[in-house]
C-alpha cells in the first residue's frame, strides 16, 4: 500500500512539474502615466525610447543593450551615441520606429504619435516624470516592464536618494537658508519650488524664489526677479551672456557680487533631466553653493582687510 502510494505521489509529482514547464508564464501588467495596463508576457528584447530621462533609466537599469533607437535628445551613456536616431516627443519618426520592429516603445506622456504606433501594433508605455517621486516609480515601472528585479530599481533609486544627502551634507551652515533663482530658459523661464529642480533645492537647504503656486516652470517677469532680490542665480551659459543687460538687473547684488553659477550646455541638460542622473545633478548645485560661498567668505576677509 504504501509503494503504492508512494508510486502514485511520483506520478503526480512527474505530472505537476511536466504543467509547470510547458504553461506560459502569467503575463506582467504596468500602467502607464496615461492609465493604459499592459501586458507584456516576456522582457522585451528590442527597445525604443524617445524621451532622454527614459533612455538613461533603461540604461542604470543595465539594460542598455537592448536599446535600438533613442530620441535625437539622448546622449548618456557613451555607449548609445551609434544608435538610431528618431525624432523627438513632438516629431518621432513613426517609419524609423516601425521599421526598427520594437517590442516595446517608451515615450513621455505628452509626447504626439502614440496612438499610432499603437495602432500599427507596437506596445507603448507612456512615462513622464516630472517631480522626485515620478522618477522613483518611473525607474521602478520600467524595471517591471522590462522583467528587471525589483531590488535593481529600488537599488538604482537609493544611490539617487543617498547621493542627494551626501550633497546636501557638503554644504556650509552659512549657506543654507539663502535665496536662490534657478533659470531654466533665456526666455526666462525658472525652476520653480514644484519642480524635481525646485525639489533638490530644497533637499540641498536653501530657499526658492520662486513658489509653487506659480507651476513647476513658469514664465517670470524679469522685474520679479529684481523684487525678490536672490542672493544666488543659477542659469545656463547661454542665458548668463546677457542676463546683465536686462532692466534693473545691472543692479542685483547677486548680479554686482558675481554670486551667478553659470552652467556649461552638458551641465544644463543634466540639470533638466529628471531621471537617474539627479545624483550627479546635485553634486553640481551643491558645487556652485560651496564654491559661492567660500566666494563670500573670501568678501568678507578682504572687506575686514581695508577697515580702518
Amino acid at each position: 500500500m504504501l509503494k503504492s502510494l508512494g508510486a502514485d505521489w511520483l506520478v503526480l509529482r512527474v505530472f505537476f512539474l511536466g504543467v509547470c514547464l510547458v504553461t506560459p508564464a502569467l503575463a506582467l501588467q504596468v500602467v502607464d502615466d496615461l492609465g493604459v495596463p499592459l501586458n507584456l508576457d516576456k522582457p522585451p528584447q528590442r527597445i525604443v525610447s524617445l524621451l532622454p530621462s527614459l533612455t538613461e533609466t533603461v540604461c542604470a537599469l543595465g539594460q542598455c543593450q537592448k536599446l535600438v533607437g533613442v530620441d535625437r535628445y539622448s546622449n548618456w551613456p557613451e555607449r548609445i551615441a551609434k544608435l538610431p536616431r528618431m525624432g523627438g516627443g513632438i516629431d518621432p519618426s513613426i517609419e524609423s520606429v516601425v521599421a526598427a520592429k520594437p517590442d516595446l516603445v517608451l515615450m513621455a506622456a505628452s509626447a504626439r504619435g502614440a496612438e499610432r504606433f499603437i495602432a500599427l501594433g507596437l506596445t507603448v508605455l507612456s512615462l513622464e516624470p516630472r517631480s522626485h517621486a515620478d522618477v522613483q516609480r518611473v525607474i521602478r515601472t520600467v524595471a517591471q516592464a522590462l522583467h528587471v528585479p525589483t531590488q535593481e530599481s529600488d537599488r538604482v533609486w537609493r544611490y539617487i536618494d543617498a547621493a542627494i544627502d551626501t550633497a546636501s551634507q557638503s554644504i556650509p551652515t552659512q549657506v543654507k537658508g539663502q535665496s536662490v533663482y534657478f533659470e531654466v530658459n533665456r526666455a526666462p523661464y525658472g525652476a520653480s519650488e514644484s519642480s524635481f529642480i525646485g525639489e533638490t533645492l530644497h533637499r540641498l537647504g536653501v530657499r526658492n524664489i520662486l513658489p509653487a503656486s506659480l507651476g513647476p516652470f513658469p514664465k517670470i517677469n524679469p522685474e520679479f526677479v529684481v523684487r525678490a532680490q536672490p542672493n544666488i542665480i543659477m542659469v545656463g551659459e547661454s542665458s548668463f551672456a546677457d542676463m546683465a543687460t536686462r532692466p534693473g538687473w545691472e543692479n542685483m547684488r547677486a548680479i554686482r557680487m558675481q554670486h551667478v553659477c553659470y552652467f556649461k550646455s552638458e551641465e544644463s541638460e543634466l540639470l533638466g533631466r529628471p531621471g537617474p542622473r539627479m545624483a550627479e545633478a546635485a553634486r553640481i548645485i551643491a558645487k556652485c553653493l560651496i564654491d559661492k560661498s567660500e566666494r563670500s567668505k573670501a568678501e568678507l576677509i578682504d572687506k575686514a582687510k581695508v577697515q580702518p
